[in-house]
């Protein structure tokens, strides 16, 4: 049975404590928490109880290293915030430990490759926890593009939409510092780009791209026409009638997760989404160019109507098309299994000279699209073989927030991005 310990008790930690103290729990065992938040940490050890396993220790920040030593571990679940995601995973290997990251592995270059050095010197192993693979529907696009069933493919045409609950959710949180998220390119879009090169077989060869913060903002508001503004939601009259304002105090995860610990870190979960000091992208628009020649262009919108995905592949023996409506939804403040659950899903396959016809695929159950709950197998079960090659180590990682540090340098220089820029890129050829 594998040691584990988390380090990181926020919103979504919560997917990987209820695994190992319940269904998981006859492979794995939770060794230990570490937090600079003693509230989160005393929750997640209620979430351990929730699923009938045994409270374990807790440990501050600075005791990371000494936790790691005490309690052992065989791995380290670091869910954190993006910008020190590259601290604990460097640390964790060098310690003896192998690692499962959240998305993204980490922000920028410079900290990919201390990562990528770390695990050179140390020869231990880095796991990204890329859920989305997983669902059944991502899995199905990739084994009909494997099987050439529109043949060679040519473009394609990938656009995300977030929702006013859920895109709006960034605008909140400490995402909405670029220093510590990287931005939506890399924070969120992290997934897709994964997707693409999954999907794909393939890698980005150049990228271009264009955002801005159209929408959310004091600036923005105030061009609306907005005269009320507040800070945060709790305790302020001007947001209680406001539909994108966060009512923790309404909420009893959301409650105990941020409002209940805000005494020790003074971390407001629920700050204004039209407030300054948001220095992300709401509005991105990316073209890549991958090394099989393929073309892509691809945007991400944060304030729309409904939340999922129109994804369309063009080859040279027809075209696949595929959207997705997902559930509503705010990290953190409901039932997991709805975090990114899908209302309804549906892939075309229209070959060039024949009739149009659905794939057969089983619709996934819980979170991500069922994406959640068959990753947690193959973290922690037992995985078989698997053609697809689901399992992403630090290249998928890597190669991922590429492309978004590759838009966001596009964006703040506007000039194209070549990916023989990147010195990540000559070192993982090496490997």
């Amino acid at each position: 049975m594998k040691k584990y310990a988390l380090v990181g008790t926020g919103g979504r930690a919560g997917l990987y404590i209820s695994a190992i103290g319940g269904q998981w729990k006859e492979n794995a065992r939770m060794v230990a928490f570490c937090d600079s938040n003693q509230t989160r940490m005393d929750y997640a050890n209620q979430l351990l109880a929730n699923e009938g396993a045994a409270a374990v220790s807790t440990w501050k920040a600075a005791q990371f290293e000494a936790m790691i030593r005490e309690t052992r571990p065989d791995v380290i679940i670091v869910t954190t915030m993006d910008r020190t995601h590259d601290d604990y995973i460097v640390r964790a290997l060098h310690a003896g430990c192998d690692v499962i990251t959240e998305k993204p592995m980490t922000i920028d270059e410079a900290r990919a490759l201390r990562i990528l050095d770390a695990i050179e010197q140390t020869g231990k192993t880095v796991r990204v926890a890329f859920n989305y693979r997983y669902a059944p529907h991502h899995s199905k696009v990739r084994e009909l593009l494997m099987n050439n069933t529109i043949g060679e493919v040519f473009s394609v045409h990938f656009e995300w939409l977030l929702n006013t609950e859920h895109g709006a959710d960034y605008f909140r949180r400490w995402h909405r510092e670029k220093r510590n998220s990287g931005g939506l390119l890399v924070h969120k879009s992290t997934h897709h780009f994964d997707l693409m090169n999954f999907w794909l077989d393939s890698y980005p060869q150049r990228v271009y791209a264009e955002g801005g913060l159209r929408f959310y903002g004091k600036e923005n508001a105030e061009k609306r026409g907005v005269t009320q503004f507040y800070p945060r939601a709790h305790g302020y009259a001007a947001a209680q009638d406001d539909p994108f304002a966060l009512k923790m105090a309404d909420n009893p995860q959301l409650k105990a997760l941020y409002l209940d610990a805000e005494h020790e870190d003074n971390y407001w979960r629920d700050q204004s989404v039209f407030s300054d000091g948001i220095t992300i992208e709401d509005t991105m628009s990316v073209l890549v160019k991958y090394q099989n020649q393929c073309q892509l262009s691809y945007s991400l919108n944060t304030y729309l109507p409904w939340e999922g995905l129109n994804v369309v592949f063009n080859g040279s023996q027809g075209r696949l098309e595929m959207k997705i409506v997902e559930k509503s939804y705010v990290n953190a403040g409901g039932e997991r299994a709805n975090e990114g659950s899908l209302e309804s899903c549906d892939i075309t396959v229209f070959p060039m000279f024949s009739a149009p016809w659905k794939a057969d695929f089983t619709l996934g159950e819980g979170g991500h699209g069922g994406g959640d709950n068959a990753m947690l197998a193959d973290l922690f079960g037992t995985p078989g073989n698997d053609p697809l090659k689901r399992a992403a180590d630090h290249r998928a990682g890597a190669m991922s927030i590429l492309t978004g540090i590759a838009g966001n340098i596009s964006m703040q220089q506007q000039r194209p991005v070549n990916f023989n820029e990147f010195n990540l890129v000559a070192r993982l050829k090496k490997q």
